[in-house]
């Protein structure tokens, strides 16, 4: 009888974890603040993270340009150029989430310039990041 009791007590307390689980609020999509380090010709731009924690999948800890000798840390290139707003250059600080939309296409010429061999698709947030 004791056994039974513990095993019903037990499954009671998986029921009520389960169900706390499942109205637990979910985590918020990761927001980071960047910076436009270069905009290179031909939509080849470089973003450095400046405040939030991009696993290093994402980005190049360590990264020089080689045309200009210059080594940035936590940067990535930018994989969806034609989603990137117009008005932000070199210098400007910005908000961002990862996303997984699909870039809506422009004309891009074929210039090189180099960026990191890390790209990732961004969006860029109209404000900061909400806590």
């Amino acid at each position: 009888m004791i056994m039974i009791k513990a095993l019903v007590f037990g499954a009671l307390i998986s029921l009520v974890m389960q169900v706390k689980d499942c109205t637990a609020p979910r985590n918020k999509t990761a927001c980071f603040k960047g910076r436009l380090e270069i905009k290179g010709l031909c939509s080849n731009y470089t973003i450095k993270i400046l405040d939030g924690a991009m696993d290093t999948s994402g980005k190049m800890t360590n990264w020089i340009d080689e045309n200009t000798g210059k080594t940035y840390t936590d940067v990535f290139a930018l994989a969806n150029p034609c989603s990137f707003p117009p008005g932000i250059d070199e210098g400007d600080e910005f908000y961002f989430i990862v996303s997984t939309a699909k870039d809506k296409g422009c004309n891009i010429c074929m210039a090189y310039y180099p960026v990191p061999p890390k790209r990732v698709s961004i969006s860029v947030l109209q404000k900061p990041c909400s806590q």
